[in-house]
C-alpha cells in the first residue's frame, strides 16, 4: 500500500523502471542518509541500480541550498547549524559593542574653529552624531544570520537585499565618490614612531603603550585623552589626528577588541589636508561587509565593524521587525544624516523569537526605497549601482546592486555569478570607470511597476540556490521548502505596515478565513491590501 502511494506521489510508472528499483527509491526517499553534516551526498550508481533512481535522489542541504555553487561556504555558515537547532553557544546572539554612550561623553558639543575646519573637510564629521547609544544585539544577530559573504548580500525569503553605497551615503552622509586605500605595513616601531611624530608624545610615553597593546593598535580611550591635552594645550595639528582617528576607530573602522583602533589608519591622517579624497562610505561598507562575512559563518561570535549603519538601516527597510525610537519625521528633517533619525529601544524578542518572524516576511514587508524623501540632502548618484570589486586596505569585497535592484526601483532579474575578487587586478580602474558596469546591471531590467517586482523564474531560482528560511516548518522533519507566491501587496507603506500587523496575528493564531470570530480581521487585511 505504502509502495503504491509512493507510485502516485511521484509519478512513476512500472514501465518506466523495475519494481525492485522502485523499492530502493522507496526506502532511500524514506530513510535518507545524510552526511555528518545534514548535508545529502552525491551518490555514485551501485552495481546493478538504475539511472533513474540516482537521478531522484536530491543533492545539497536541506532547506536549500539544492544548487550548491552559489553559496560555496554554506558548509561552514551559522544558518545551516541553526536548521538542525545547533547554536553557536550558550549564548545565541553575537557579541555586538557599539561606542554610542562614550562618544556622547567624548564628542564634544562644539570643535574649536581650528579642528573644526579640518574635520569638517575631512568629510568625516557626520559620524560624530550617527551612533546610536546601544545595540539591539538580538536584531542585529538575526539579520547576520542571514548574509552571505559571496553574495555580499542578506537572503530574505523572497529574495535578496543589501546594504548598498547609497544606503551609506543617506544613513551617514559620507562621501561615497574617492579613492580607494592601500596602506603599508604597520609595525610596532613604526607605530611608536607615528606617535611620536604626529601626535606629540614622548617616546618612551608612545612605546609604552603600544607594548601594552600587544600590537600595533592604540587604544581609543588613550587617543581620547591626547585630544583633551592637546586640545588645552591649543596644539590643534596633535588634537584633531588623535579626534579623527579615534572616531574612526569607535565608528566605521571599530573592530572586535572593542577598546583599540589598528595603528595603520594612522596613515590617513598624517596630512590634515589631503584625507578629504578617500571614499569613505566604501571604507564603512567593505570593513562592515568584511565583519557581517565573518559573523556569519557558524564558528564565530563577535560582530566588529559599525553596528549603528547595519540597525539604522533594517530599521528604514523593515518598519515592523525589531523595536526602536523616532527622534524625528523624515518630513521634519533638516538636512541631518538619516541614521540621527533613529534612537536606541529595548526590544523584548530574542534571537530565536526573531528568526521565524524574519522567515515569514513578504515583500509588503519592505520599504524597498526608504530614502526617496531624503534625496533634497542625499541625491542618488549612479555609481551606487558600480557592479565590481570594493577594497579598503587589504581587504576586498564584491559590490553587487544586480542581486537587489529592487532597493533602486528595478525589476530584480536572475542575477549573473558573483565576481571573484580575488582574481581582480585592477579594482582602483573598475572604480574610476565605473560607468560600463552600471549600464551593464540596468541594462537588462527595467523600472519596476510595483515596488518588489521579479521576473518570472526569479523565485524559482533563488529557492534552488539559497537558503532564504532558517526554521524548519517541523524541527524534527527537515524538508524541501516551497517556494512562496506573494501578492502584489499594498503600495502606500503605511497600509503595508497595517497589513503586515494584522497578517502576523491572524498566523500567530492560526486563523482560518471561514472562521466567523476573526472574519473582520480578514476584512481589515483584504482592505489594507488594495491600497
Amino acid at each position: 500500500m505504502y509502495v503504491d502511494k509512493f507510485l502516485l506521489d511521484y509519478n512513476v510508472m512500472l514501465v518506466d523502471v523495475s519494481y525492485v528499483d522502485v523499492i530502493v527509491m522507496y526506502v532511500d526517499k524514506v530513510v535518507r542518509r545524510r552526511g555528518a553534516d545534514g548535508r545529502i551526498p552525491v551518490r555514485t550508481l551501485d552495481r546493478g541500480a538504475s539511472s533513474f533512481a540516482a537521478a531522484a535522489e536530491p543533492t545539497g542541504y536541506p532547506g536549500g541550498s539544492y544548487d550548491t555553487s552559489l553559496l560555496v561556504k554554506y558548509e561552514h555558515h551559522v544558518a545551516r547549524h541553526i536548521w538542525f537547532g545547533e547554536e553557536r553557544g550558550p549564548k545565541k546572539e553575537l557579541k555586538v559593542a557599539g561606542h554610542g554612550l562614550k562618544l556622547n561623553s567624548r564628542v564634544p558639543l562644539a570643535l574649536p574653529p581650528q579642528m573644526e575646519s579640518w574635520v569638517s573637510r575631512s568629510g568625516l564629521a557626520s559620524l560624530q552624531r550617527t551612533s546610536l547609544n546601544k545595540i539591539d544585539t538580538n536584531l542585529v544577530s538575526a539579520f547576520v544570520e542571514r548574509w552571505h559573504l559571496e553574495t555580499s548580500s542578506f537572503h530574505m525569503p523572497f529574495g535578496e537585499m543589501s546594504i548598498t553605497l547609497d544606503d551609506v551615503a543617506c544613513l551617514l552622509h559620507l562621501p561615497i565618490r574617492g579613492i580607494f586605500w592601500s596602506p603599508q605595513d604597520v609595525t610596532e616601531e613604526l607605530a611608536i614612531e607615528l606617535a611620536v611624530d604626529y601626535l606629540g608624545v614622548s617616546q618612551s610615553q608612545a612605546q609604552s603603550h603600544v607594548r601594552s597593546c600587544r600590537g600595533s593598535y592604540y587604544k581609543l580611550e588613550w587617543l581620547y585623552d591626547i585630544f583633551v591635552h592637546h586640545r588645552a594645550a591649543s596644539s590643534w595639528a596633535y588634537a584633531t589626528r588623535a579626534y579623527l582617528l579615534m572616531l574612526v576607530g569607535s565608528t566605521i573602522f571599530a573592530d572586535k577588541t572593542f577598546t583599540l583602533v589598528e595603528a595603520r589608519y594612522f596613515l590617513l591622517f598624517r596630512d590634515l589636508d589631503g584625507c578629504s579624497g578617500y571614499s569613505w562610505g566604501a571604507a564603512a561598507l567593505v570593513t562592515l561587509y568584511r565583519y557581517l562575512g565573518d559573523a556569519s559563518m557558524y564558528s564565530c561570535k563577535q560582530l566588529g565593524g559599525y553596528p549603528t549603519l547595519l540597525q539604522c538601516w533594517i530599521h528604514e527597510y523593515f518598519p515592523t521587525v525589531g523595536k526602536r525610537g523616532e527622534n524625528w519625521n523624515p518630513a521634519g528633517n533638516c538636512g541631518l544624516p538619516r541614521a540621527m533619525r533613529w534612537s536606541y529601544r529595548q526590544g523584548v524578542l530574542k534571537v530565536d523569537d526573531l528568526r521565524p518572524i524574519l522567515d515569514e516576511l513578504t515583500p509588503t514587508d519592505v520599504i524597498w526605497r526608504p530614502f526617496e524623501d531624503h534625496r533634497a540632502w542625499r541625491v542618488f548618484d549612479e555609481i551606487c549601482l558600480y557592479r565590481g570589486c570594493l577594497k579598503w586596505g587589504e581587504t576586498v569585497v564584491p559590490s553587487l546592486p544586480d542581486r537587489c535592484l529592487r532597493q533602486f526601483g528595478y525589476r530584480q532579474y536572475v542575477p549573473s555569478p558573483p565576481l571573484d575578487c580575488m582574481m581582480a587586478t585592477d579594482i582602483d580602474v573598475d572604480w574610476i570607470s565605473y560607468h560600463q558596469s552600471v549600464v551593464d546591471v540596468i541594462g537588462s531590467s527595467s523600472v519596476a511597476t510595483t515596488p518588489s517586482e521579479v521576473v518570472d523564474g526569479y523565485l524559482e531560482w533563488y529557492y534552488r540556490v539559497s537558503h532564504p528560511r532558517l526554521v524548519p516548518p517541523h524541527r524534527d522533519a527537515p524538508r524541501e521548502v516551497p517556494v512562496p507566491v506573494y501578492d502584489a501587496g499594498p503600495s502606500d507603506p503605511d497600509w503595508a505596515r497595517v497589513s503586515t500587523l494584522i497578517r502576523r496575528y491572524l498566523r500567530q493564531v492560526n486563523a482560518e478565513e471561514e472562521d466567523p470570530q476573526f472574519s473582520d480581521l480578514f476584512k481589515a487585511l483584504h482592505i489594507s491590501r488594495s491600497h
